[in-house]
């Protein structure tokens, strides 16, 4: 009798071969099949007239629903420049966490960040995490996490979206165009530090909640919200922050959103692993002091001849991992796998330009990506003790200390990454007979994370890309370490989804970092569509 149907923009009502439109303004196109159900009530049998509430109520929440996210779509639209004004006062801050300098800086910021949220009536919080122990001895507060609560409705799920708005270093004399603290917006971009990596995401989260709010329309689903201050050096306080509160503030949460990575094209991507990072110190020292080179060269076994022998032999000219065991742990690429990664979104050649290099490990897309994503490899950061500055100085260092890290997969284990390297080194190091000392510390364990695409969550995700940028998302996985991801799947037991809105060329933790127009506020729209997505699952998925 009754059915829905599209106009190209809102739904309207087929009854009787005609289609009544709805209006597109705050009535909502309930009141316009309110009427002609109406009108038509008088005209039909007693028989059809007991089924017109059944009919009316099916009608009534297919178009609301459809109605519904225009709506707000069309809203944050028209709020565009408050998003990038509220993006600019954020940026403004110099919430850098790697300074102890600019801790004042960073705790107000999460001051901001609260007020933010209570000023939409959220259930706010600022949790005080404790002291960071600095290398002189001296202790500093550190930033407490932000926590918020819009909803506690027991019958809708509840989602939890992490973020942080700390942020990487930046000097205009580094190489910035622009003033990396005055937002500045270049044909679409807007360039300043922590612009993309974490401020913007963050906020598009809180703008989608806002959007809910002011349209007076219900959230789909009760949202939390963890923010915090420390993330760019290790997220200090956090891990035992979530193991305290695992049976308060995240008893109820049924899933978590982390949105802190980006996509590998111009394609929206959906993030379902990462590599771990198990970061190694390893050190030779020999004379008591520093030797110059034209007196005692020749005469002494130098540790920086060691320590460059022994790192040789960490990783072959063809990128193969030479410590033995390390390659076997890996599980094998699937067929599955590589028919994912064909799939992809990516180009090779625009891949090498952004990076500047002619030429890179590997020739083709799957095996480039498979070696980012989902095999180890050996990183050499840099040698402390050897002479860096600029000039010469011919000294033989005493003591040099070699920075280097596995990012590690699954099913790589950090325990026994550990006593792979230690042990590899020290036969290595053995070998050569030399008389000073080799001393191999492990100093971050970081576990890789890994999940399943065919979860609900990432459905839910799929369809909200796809309402929202009319295509499918690349499903990808990040090279890096988000190590908060593992430890809210290992403490909370919850189910955990990637869900990104920055650009592949946006420059994190580099030089004019950015993140465009476009991916904000169609990001916001994202986060909008996606809180409806997750009310539709079934309360027994898991």
């Amino acid at each position: 009798m009754f059915d829905c149907v599209t106009l190209g923009g809102p739904v309207g009502v087929r009854y009787e071969g005609r289609v009544y439109k709805c209006p597109g303004n705050n009535r909502g196109p309930q009141s316009a099949c309110l009427r002609r159900l109406k009108h038509t009530h008088t005209q039909t049998s007693g028989r059809e007239k007991m089924h017109l509430p059944l009919l009316f109520s099916v009608l009534v929440i297919s178009t609301v629903q459809a109605f519904q996210y225009t709506e707000l779509a069309q809203y944050v639209d028209s709020h565009e420049e408050d998003y990038v004004e509220a993006l600019r006062d954020w940026v403004a801050i110099e919430s850098d966490s790697s300074n102890v300098l600019k801790r004042p800086d960073l705790h107000r910021m999460m001051e901001m960040t609260a007020q933010k949220l209570r000023l939409m009536g959220g259930a706010v919080e600022l949790v005080d995490i404790g002291e960071q122990e600095l290398p002189n001895g001296q202790t500093l507060a550190l930033p407490k996490v932000v926590t918020a609560q819009f909803g506690n409705d027991s019958d809708k799920h509840t989602v939890c979206v992490y973020g942080h708005v700390d942020v990487q270093p930046a000097k205009l004399e580094d190489g910035w165009a622009t003033d990396p603290y005055n937002l500045t917006d270049i044909r679409g971009n807007l360039y300043g530090r922590g612009a993309s990596d974490n401020k913007a995401p963050v906020l598009a989260w809180i703008h989608a909640v806002e959007a809910y709010q002011a349209l007076n329309m219900e959230l789909p689903v009760n949202v939390k919200f963890v923010i915090e201050g420390m993330e760019e050096t290790g997220s200090n306080g956090l891990d035992a922050m979530i193991l305290a509160q695992r049976d308060t503030f995240f008893s109820d949460v049924d899933y978590i959103i982390i949105s802190d990575c980006g996509w590998l094209s111009r394609r929206p991507a959906l993030t379902y692993g990462t590599r771990g990072n198990c970061y190694f110190f390893a050190e030779v020292e020999g004379p008591k002091q520093d030797l110059h080179s034209g007196v005692y060269g020749g005469a002494v076994i130098e540790p920086m001849t060691d320590l460059i022998g022994i790192l040789d032999t960490l990783i072959s000219p063809s990128g193969t991992i030479l410590i033995p065991g390390i390659r076997e742990a890996v599980a094998p690429l699937s067929d599955e796998e590589w028919k994912m990664y064909q799939d992809i979104q990516f180009d090779m050649d625009n891949y090498k330009n952004k990076i500047g290099v002619d030429q890179l490990m590997y020739s083709n897309k799957v095996d480039l990506l498979a070696h980012v994503w989902r095999y180890p490899t050996v990183t050499i950061h840099g040698i402390e003790g050897a002479f860096s500055d600029s000039g010469t100085k011919t000294v033989i260092p005493a003591k040099v200390t070699a920075k280097f890290s596995i990012r590690q997969v699954p099913n790589m284990e950090p325990a026994m990454v550990k006593k792979q390297v230690t042990d590899y080194l020290h036969s290595v190091f053995a070998k050569r007979k030399s008389p000073n000392k080799l001393k191999v510390t492990m100093v971050i364990g970081a576990k890789p994370w890994l999940v399943d695409t065919q979860h609900p969550l990432y459905e839910a995700g799929k369809a909200a890309v796809k309402r929202v940028f009319d295509m499918d998302p690349d499903l990808i996985r990040e090279g890096g370490t988000i190590p908060i991801a593992r430890t809210f799947q290992d403490v909370t037991g919850k189910s955990i989804i990637m869900m990104p809105i920055g650009g592949f060329d946006d420059g994190l933790h580099s030089q004019n970092e950015k993140m465009s127009r476009y991916n904000y506020i169609e990001g916001t729209k994202l986060f909008i569509a996606y809180l409806n997505e997750v009310s539709q699952i079934k309360k027994t998925s898991v």
